[in-house]
């Protein structure tokens, strides 16, 4: 029997994917292709931007970042960022849910409908709000009568950044879930505990590093949405300009160290958002490691 056992195991070890330990000329060519490419792609454009913000000196660029049409047009990215971010997380992780852990008809339309941001240019998305909520619009004479303006306002600019922003959270989840399949929220509910006690203590806790992920992609996507929101923001400097679309007006006005001054923003805001992940992710391996499981 020991023999038996002992042979089925030398059997599925001989069936593992074995691991290249090249040497010499290949491994360095692979490693100098990576490193050229990360650099040429990654490192050398970041390296550009606040090498060209900080070209004329450092007055220039703190007079750059801190004028009112630049503070105004920060606030408005952190703003929208903040309401289309949430509403993508509730989405994105309710879909998921769905979709990895139920059956129900119309299943594969849902799935079509959150990829739909995907295959759709942000230009035809924002479009597609003006021909709404515009003042020819379908709805437009409607909002007017009330006096809600969507269009040319941040409502506008929110609902373009959370359509183009609607996959990313629910893309993260829905493959991690599926994965996971339903075995564990099974155990739960036949131990008694309901839909809500099953999703906080057994699907959330699985899930969360999926979780993260997803918001960060929606985040760093809503924060330099240009196209969607470029149509329904009316482009009016101090109000409903976002960084992307700041920059772009200092670029066309021949202002390339206030641009670049103005692009740093944005740079250091993923930076800042890579950080706060890496502190999470330390945060939470040091919880796993004071109390490890026994």
């Amino acid at each position: 029997m020991a023999g038996a056992i002992t042979a089925h195991l030398s059997e599925e070890t001989s069936r593992r994917p074995k691991h290249i330990n090249e040497s010499g000329p290949v491994r360095f060519i692979l490693i100098t292709i990576a490193l050229l490419f990360l650099s040429l792609v990654v490192a050398l454009p970041l390296i550009s931007v606040f090498s060209e913000a900080l070209k004329k000196g450092f007055e220039v660029y703190r007079a750059a970042i801190t004028e009112p049409d630049a503070l105004s047009a920060l606030k408005l990215t952190l703003s929208v960022a903040l309401v289309a971010v949430p509403l993508n997380t509730l989405f994105g992780v309710a879909a998921a849910w769905a979709i990895a852990k139920f059956r129900f008809q119309g299943k594969n339309v849902l799935i079509t409908l959150i990829d739909l941001p995907f295959a759709v240019s942000p230009v035809i998305s924002g479009l597609i709000y003006v021909l709404l909520f515009g003042a020819q619009g379908f709805l437009g004479p409607w909002l007017d009568d009330r006096g809600i303006q969507i269009i040319f306002a941040l409502p506008g600019m929110v609902l373009a950044t959370v359509f183009v922003t609607v996959p990313f959270v629910a893309r993260e989840l829905i493959p991690l879930m599926q994965a996971q399949g339903v075995q564990e929220e099974e155990a739960a509910a036949s131990l008694g505990a309901k839909g809500w006690q099953i999703f906080w203590r057994v699907t959330l806790p699985n899930i969360k590093w999926g979780l993260l992920y997803g918001i960060i992609l929606c985040n760093a996507r809503a924060m330099g949405e240009f196209g969607a929101v470029s149509v329904v923001s009316g482009h009016i400097r101090g109000e409903t300009n976002t960084l992307p679309l700041h920059i772009e007006i200092l670029y066309n006005e021949y202002q390339f160290s206030a641009s670049f001054a103005v692009a740093s923003l944005l740079v250091m805001l993923a930076v800042i958002t890579l950080i706060a992940k890496s502190l999470i992710e330390w945060q939470s391996s040091r919880g796993q490691s004071q109390n490890p499981v026994t």
